[in-house]
């Protein structure tokens, strides 16, 4: 696209609206690696298109999902490092789509900051098309608004939309879950991209900063580098397994931890009983918990703990999902009772 737009007396307010152009040149090598069979449209339009493949998928579901990253990108304006933030975003909304057993096709992204600088504009998107790739989704657009004055010089939010499909005789149905099935666990990267304002308060990140560059005995690598780890996208195994096996239901472990979001895959008249001796706990959350003198509950109800993904399946089939996913393991079961979650 060439254009010989620009206006000097709009720079003058604070927008240069050349640097968007340059923005979109320099991410356009990022978007191509996310290119799949259906795109019908190249960057730069009004519009995304996108063929879906009915032959694929004859009763088609479309399943939609959006999110942001949060307040995880403070830490990111700390670290001056944006490269990983956008795997973060794409994660937080694919990973809800799967848990109805939709594939990812199409995902775009709203980044809005106070100043556009476009080498940081494609560092971010950048990561965006690194999580689409995990997911197997195409980046089909988005948007980049400047709005000084709204959001300070140096910092953005990052907001992402996703669709995914899902044959109508194909949704994972949690009204087939039944006492004695299995809570099989996907294990997190870390803490993912929830729970960040309790984080910050923690570390007292606004007073001090530089304790995200400390070394912790318990942490492999820097606090900030453990905290800015992305979020673990489950696209492809949970989607693998769905074909080897049955998937009843399927829970993305977020704001809210255990305690919101398993109930949501309860159907009526049954619990989820967890033994705490049995969650594989990150170090990160022993350390955050430690120096936040956080209640054990609290720490459920806010963090992954190390578990970012619990499927639902029969007996008989979490036991051919422990070999076919690498780390799974039994988190629990399936009991009488009344839509809970019942941590022995």
């Amino acid at each position: 696209m060439t254009t010989d737009s620009q206006s000097e007396s709009y720079r003058e307010s604070g927008v240069d609206i050349t640097a968007g152009y340059k923005a979109v040149e320099l991410m356009k090598s990022h978007v191509q690696r996310t290119m799949i069979a259906g795109v019908r449209s190249d960057l730069g339009g009004f519009g995304g298109l996108f063929e879906l493949d009915v032959k694929k998928t004859p009763h088609p579901l479309l399943v939609c999902g959006t999110d942001g990253v949060g307040t995880k990108l403070k830490l990111a304006f700390l670290l001056d490092k944006h490269d990983t933030v956008g795997i973060d975003c794409v994660a937080m909304c694919v990973n809800d789509v799967i848990c109805c057993g939709a594939e990812p096709q199409i995902f775009l992204d709203y980044i809005a900051l106070g100043k556009n600088i476009p080498t940081k504009v494609e560092s971010i998107v950048k990561g965006v098309a690194e999580g689409c790739v995990q997911a197997g989704c195409a980046l089909i657009g988005g948007e980049t608004a400047e709005m000084p004055g709204f959001y300070p010089i140096d910092e953005y939010d990052l907001a992402g939309f996703t669709v995914g499909v899902v044959d109508k005789t194909k949704v994972f149905d949690n009204t087939n879950v039944r006492i004695g099935d299995q809570l099989l666990a996907l294990p997190s990267s870390g803490v993912h991209s929830n729970g960040f304002s309790l984080v910050r308060k923690v570390f007292a990140l606004e007073a001090d900063p530089s304790i995200l560059h400390t070394y912790f005995d318990t942490l492999e690598n820097t606090l900030g580098e453990t905290l800015l780890t992305p979020t673990k996208i489950y696209v492809k195994e949970v989607l693998d397994l769905a074909q080897k096996t049955t998937i009843k239901a399927a829970a993305h472990i977020t704001g809210g931890g255990f305690y919101e979001n398993i109930p949501r895959c309860l159907p009526p008249h049954v619990s989820v009983q967890i033994k705490q001796s049995e969650v594989r706990v990150l170090p990160i959350f022993d350390l955050i918990q430690e120096r936040g003198n956080i209640p054990l509950r609290d720490m459920y109800n806010t963090f992954n703990m190390g578990v970012g993904m619990v499927l639902f399946l029969s007996a008989e089939d979490a036991q051919i999902a422990l070999s076919e996913i690498e780390g799974s393991y039994i988190l629990g079961s399936v009991i009488e009772g009344e839509g809970s979650v019942v941590l022995v």
